[in-house]
């Protein structure tokens, strides 16, 4: 079963804000809806100070626009709100019209676990601009925050180093949505499964969990917790050890794990959840070692991020197991990803393309007009330069420009459009890929680009020149205070 219909039984239509409603019903009442347009959802600046991010929240984004549609209760919620005059805010034949909507259009996306670069669209929507603009909240909110989390995961299971990284986010999450795309975010990103029941029925990522301190806590003894826990689990033992003394409680695993041992059973390991990991983890090895429990695995799951793993490795830290919850489910320190979801062009009535860009005093508030295509060129099979482009503009070959550098690009040369199409017409285009698959290709370009520290000199990134200069042109003509207009002329 899916996201949305699990959580909500359906696509919600009203989860957007009020201002897309009421574009809508201005386009509407203009009789301007149905006018096609190109939106580009994009982020300004990759999270984390990484360089690029890991595009995710696809599926959920189509199975959204796929099957959006307006119920009866949304209708008769929306007929209650009134404008500050104490009016009905939305006429009846705009709700009726609502009743009726359903999305029609394209969608081009990249496709999830693809690296991808500020400014580069990791969706292009085009479609009646009624519907295009109502899409704007939504997908923001779907492909923002699994991209933030995906792109977290994938540095913490990059810096946990083939060790396997378990997702412990759900109490901290953002909600119960929240809780489970995360989830879903960090499994693509490289986590190995998750604390998540849910997430794990969604989408059938592995699910792995311990015990409490508060089972501890329920006995008058640690051993007699970790006995009780191994009768009913024998063959599923991790002991959390560190309700009390960690010391003592590595002992009393020791001693719960040989009497499993004379029943048949070996235990699996024991988890730190706090103290100095690195100290506490070298003790544990050795006690663990000298009793004849050299398999037994410790985990931990304390407080860790990719800086913290990665520091516990320097310091020669024998953990095998992490457990991260916190930092990774809420992106610390990253809030959130700064993406946008701008126009890039909107028909005129002649039918040729109309293009527009946002201008601002803050230079990376600009936007690239068009129709955006990302072309990846490669050099023996692998990525060695990205070429934003303008699609309605079609060339067969290219002079790209990135800051002072210029480069020719032949149009055939070997490459791959980052943009494929999902939806068309309405309908999905084809069938969602299996998440293992996704989380394999998430894992090789994360593997590929966080390799080279130096990817900005290794593979640049060129905006194509006629659409550099057509942004530059549109900038010097409606810079000037009289008009603020980022309209080109056809």
């Amino acid at each position: 079963m899916s996201l949305l219909g699990q959580l909500y039984g359906r696509a919600p239509a009203l989860l957007t804000d009020l201002y897309q409603l009421t574009m809508a019903y201005a386009h509407w009442h203009n009789g301007s809806s149905e006018r096609e347009a190109v939106f580009h959802l994009f982020f300004r600046e990759a999270p984390f100070d990484n360089g690029f991010a890991i595009a995710c929240g696809l599926e959920t984004a189509v199975e959204y626009v796929t099957q959006m549609a307006f119920t009866e209760a949304d209708i008769a919620y929306l007929a209650t709100l009134e404008d500050n005059a104490g009016n009905p805010l939305f006429e009846r034949g705009f709700l009726d019209y609502l009743g009726d909507l359903r999305f029609t259009g394209d969608i081009h996306a990249v496709p999830e676990g693809t690296a991808v670069f500020a400014h580069q669209p990791m969706l292009r929507v085009r479609a009646p601009i009624l519907q295009a603009q109502l899409l704007e909240s939504a997908l923001l909110n779907m492909m923002n925050f699994p991209t933030l989390v995906a792109t977290k995961a994938a540095r913490i299971a990059h810096a946990a180093g083939g060790d396997p990284v378990l997702d412990f986010g759900l109490r901290k999450a953002q909600g119960i949505d929240g809780g489970v795309s995360a989830a879903r975010a960090a499994y693509i990103g490289g986590c190995a499964g998750t604390s998540n029941v849910l997430a794990g029925q969604l989408f059938g990522i592995p699910v792995s969990g311990t015990h409490a301190h508060g089972w501890v806590m329920a006995f008058d003894d640690e051993i007699d917790a970790f006995d009780t826990y191994a009768r009913a689990l024998p063959d599923n033992c991790v002991f959390l050890v560190d309700t009390y003394n960690t010391i003592e409680g590595i002992e009393n695993a020791i001693r719960a794990g040989e009497k499993l041992r004379e029943n048949g059973h070996e235990m699996a390991g024991i988890r730190l959840d706090s103290g100095d990991l690195a100290e506490l983890s070298k003790t544990a090895r050795r006690m663990l070692d000298a009793a004849g429990f050299e398999n037994v695995r410790i985990a931990a799951s304390s407080s860790l991020d990719e800086n913290v793993i990665a520091e516990l490795k320097r310091e020669g830290a024998p953990i095998v197991l992490w457990g991260v919850g916190t930092r990774l489910t809420t992106a610390q320190p990253d809030a959130a990803l700064d993406g946008v979801y701008k126009l890039g062009a909107i028909r005129s009535d002649r039918g040729t393309w109309s293009y527009r860009m946002k201008l601002s005093d803050t230079p990376g508030k600009l936007t690239r007009p068009g129709v955006h295509q990302v072309r990846r060129f490669t050099r023996n099979g692998e990525p060695s330069a990205d070429l934003l482009f303008d699609e309605a503009a079609p060339s067969t070959a290219w002079a790209g420009t990135c800051g002072p550098q210029c480069h020719q690009f032949e149009a055939n040369a070997p490459h791959i459009d980052l943009l494929a199409p999902v939806v068309q017409n309405g309908q999905r285009v084809g069938s969602a890929p299996a998440l293992a698959d996704v989380r394999a290709h998430a894992g090789e370009q994360f593997a590929y680009f966080a390799a080279r520290a130096n990817y900005p000199a290794l593979i640049d990134r060129y905006l194509e020149e006629s659409t550099d200069a057509l942004r530059d042109w549109l900038a010097r003509r409606d810079n000037p205070r009289p008009s603020r207009s980022g309209k080109m002329a056809e």
